[in-house]
């Protein structure tokens, strides 16, 4: 039967062609969805899941990693004297403004972290080294952040938040969510540089648990000894930063709808061609009833040209769909591609041809032998 389902599409090569190109738009809509979502969430939380440590200490009802207040500098040595703390280090995250070179100025978001330690600071640099942020007004700036500030270089100054600051280094792979450039400093900068921080507070953080202790009952340990503020896993930390830019800003919602119209649209389109197929070669199938095929085996010649259309329309997106990673890469977006995201949409693609090839079949299961005896 996959050989008669096979003769049919090579035999009306038009509409088949067609119908395919209708499938490969619909699945590579579906990817690219996908994709461009991942790689989103993604850089909303791309410091906390490169930062070593498994617990966060924010502000109480912190909402996502990019928007916590300040804490008080001294829970860092009530968080180092707990029970099963290997370490712990502070880490302010904050915005600011950056002057752009020729004029104007961009909004950017500040990390300052231990560059002793390197706890929340980049974890690839292009050019420099984060030790070099020590004892002075100094930045490491990312190279995605180039697309808004213009060219940057080791050894540029610039103004931020109206002090003189000079690069020392080039980080890559650090985009941030919000498109607001990442620029690194040292903890104790931060600190001066952004006078809403205060001398004496920080914004998060952050722990290692030691060996042969679990994160949850340090976790709860430290729910005991500390007020006012909130204690999350860093896997936690993550999920409820990435859930945060998913739901509360209708970011997943817009994916979601963009996914179901592709969804729908490839299923009308399949669905349409298998239709008009099978209303041309309805004397045939009649025809096939007559010498002794059931409807199963009818149903199996609709089923497989909707599998066929399926595969070849999947492959072929899936084909595009890798060439394009790296022109989203260019225009600075971030197209991740799983292999669980390969699986999910190919079975969602299976699922839109499958689905839509019922309604041919209905139509052939009312089909009469006797049909052929008819003008």
């Amino acid at each position: 039967m996959l050989y008669v389902a096979l003769r049919i599409l090579l035999y009306e090569k038009l509409r088949s062609f067609i119908a395919l190109l209708g499938i490969v738009f619909a699945v590579s809509l579906i990817f690219a969805q996908m994709g461009i979502y991942l790689g989103l969430m993604e850089t909303s939380s791309v410091v906390i899941d490169h930062t070593p440590g498994d617990i966060w200490v924010t502000s109480k009802n912190c909402k996502n990693f990019d928007f916590s207040q300040p804490i008080p500098e001294y829970l860092h040595y009530q968080v180092l004297s707990t029970e099963g703390i290997q370490w712990a280090e502070n880490l302010i995250i904050t915005w600011g403004v950056i002057k752009q070179a020729e004029g104007g100025s961009e909004q950017v978001e500040i990390v300052g972290f231990n560059p002793d330690t390197g706890i929340g600071g980049p974890w690839k640099m292009k050019v420099g080294d984060i030790r070099a942020l020590k004892n002075g007004n100094f930045a490491i700036v990312d190279e995605s952040a180039m697309k808004r500030l213009g060219r940057i270089s080791v050894g540029d100054y610039r103004d931020i938040l109206w002090r003189r600051v000079k690069v020392v280094g080039i980080s890559k792979g650090v985009k941030s969510f919000t498109t607001a450039p990442l620029i690194f400093t040292s903890y104790h900068f931060a600190q001066r540089l952004v006078s809403w921080i205060g001398p004496d507070n920080t914004v998060f953080v952050i722990a290692k648990v030691s060996p042969g202790f679990s994160v949850n009952e340090v976790i709860q340990d430290l729910k005991k000894r500390l007020k006012g503020v909130d204690i999350y896993s860093k896997k936690a930390f993550s999920r409820k930063t990435r859930f945060y830019w998913t739901m509360e800003t209708g970011v997943g919602f817009s994916f979601l709808l963009t996914i179901l119209i592709s969804f729908l649209i490839g299923a009308l389109i399949v669905g349409q061609t298998i239709y008009n197929s099978t209303l041309e070669h309805i004397k045939e199938f009649g025809t096939l009833k007559a010498l002794g095929a059931s409807n199963f085996d009818i149903y199996q010649i609709i089923f497989s040209q909707a599998i066929i259309n399926a595969l070849l329309g999947y492959l072929i997106s899936l084909v595009f769909t890798m060439l394009s990673v790296q022109f989203y890469e260019m225009l600075g977006m971030v197209m991740v591609m799983r292999n669980w995201v390969n699986i999910l949409v190919l079975l969602l693609t299976l699922t839109m041809c499958l689905s839509s090839a019922f309604v041919s079949v209905r139509r052939v299961r009312k089909i009469d032998p006797a049909i052929l005896f008819k003008d």
